[in-house]
Formats: structure tokens, C-alpha cells, sequence
């Protein structure tokens, strides 16, 4: 079963967002999620050794970014889209949600997690991340400003990214009527 690798993408360096991958299979209606993968300021380079060492080698497994994952750096001219790409894999870029997208995220999430397996030994950070996720608060005036940015922000954006990209699978067609002559009685 293919392999969908979804991502939160950071950057490099000690002050960089971390990058985060799900490892995840739809199959039907159900979600597997079989492994979570989370570094701060690494390169492109080690993100495709874990995945070479996982076995999530291109035509086995396909990577999903959020929608600054095609966004070229300034410096080097690649995005993570192209760097994947350059390594062999089928990458697609999940569009912009434009204004509330991570309250989408958290209600694709909702409506999905009933349907979804983990395997707990490897993705247990990760679930931890997702237990942690909560909103940020003002209170002053006592009304939430959306999801907080912090150490498990990045994770959960990577799951409901998931959540967001998962397609339900189209019902079964009823089956055909096999129609059969009436020859009379025998």
C-alpha cells in the first residue's frame, strides 16, 4: 500500500520551525498512521535518509505538502517540492486555505479521527503533540486567537493536513441486476 508522507515544513537552522512528517495509508475508510517524524533545522538531505531508511522510497510512498512547500528559497532557488521532486517522488502541494484554515484543519480532523488506527510505538511524540494542540488565549478579554504556535503546533498542522487531504472513497455502486429469461417451467 502506498505510503503518504504529509508534512509541516520548517526550515534550517537552530530557530527554525521543525518539519514534521506523517506517515499515513487510506485505505478505504480507514486511516492508518503508521509513523511520525519530527527534526528542527535540518536539511532536505535528512529528511530523505529517514525516508530511505523507513522504506518510503519514491514509488512506494508520496509526499504531501502544505502550500509554502512550493515557495522557492531566496538564497538557493529550490522549494521542498522541487528538492523532493529532484529525488524521485510524487509530490503534491495542498492550495492555500486562505483565513481560518487551521480551524478547518482541526474539523477535517474531528470528523476524520474516528476512522483513524495509529501504530503507538511510532508515532507516540506525535500523539503527544496532538493531545498538547490547544488554543491561544487572551485573557484579557477572554476570547481565543486561534490555534497556539508552539512545540506541538507543528505536528497537529502536519495531521490536519492529513485530515484535509484525505478523499473519501466513493460508495460502492449498488450491483447490477443480472437479468434472467423465464423460459417457463420445465
Amino acid at each position: 500500500m502506498t505510503i503518504r508522507l504529509l508534512a509541516d515544513i520548517g526550515g534550517t537552522g537552530a530557530k527554525a520551525d521543525n518539519f514534521v512528517f506523517w506517515a499515513a495509508q487510506f485505505i478505504g475508510r480507514e486511516v492508518r498512521v503508521v509513523d511520525h517524524y519530527e527534526v528542527q533545522g535540518q536539511p532536505v538531505g535528512a529528511h530523505l535518509t529517514w525516508m530511505r531508511e523507513r522504506g518510503y522510497t519514491p514509488g512506494k510512498a508520496q509526499i504531501w505538502l502544505p502550500h509554502d512547500g512550493e515557495t522557492q528559497d531566496r538564497v538557493f532557488d529550490v522549494s521542498y517540492q522541487s528538492a523532493f521532486e529532484a529525488a524521485g517522488y510524487d509530490v503534491t502541494v495542498v492550495p492555500n486555505q486562505g483565513k481560518g484554515a487551521a480551524m478547518s484543519r482541526v474539523q477535517a480532523v474531528r470528523r476524520l479521527f474516528p476512522s483513524i488506527w495509529f501504530n503507538e510505538p511510532k508515532v507516540k511524540p506525535g500523539l503527544e503533540a496532538l493531545g498538547w494542540y490547544h488554543e491561544k488565549k487572551d485573557e484579557v478579554r477572554g476570547v481565543g486567537l486561534g490555534p497556539s504556535h508552539d512545540w506541538a503546533s507543528h505536528s497537529a498542522d502536519a495531521f490536519g493536513l492529513m485530515a484535509v487531504a484525505y478523499e473519501k472513497p466513493a460508495a460502492n455502486r449498488p450491483a447490477e441486476r443480472l437479468e434472467i429469461p423465464d423460459y417457463g417451467a420445465v
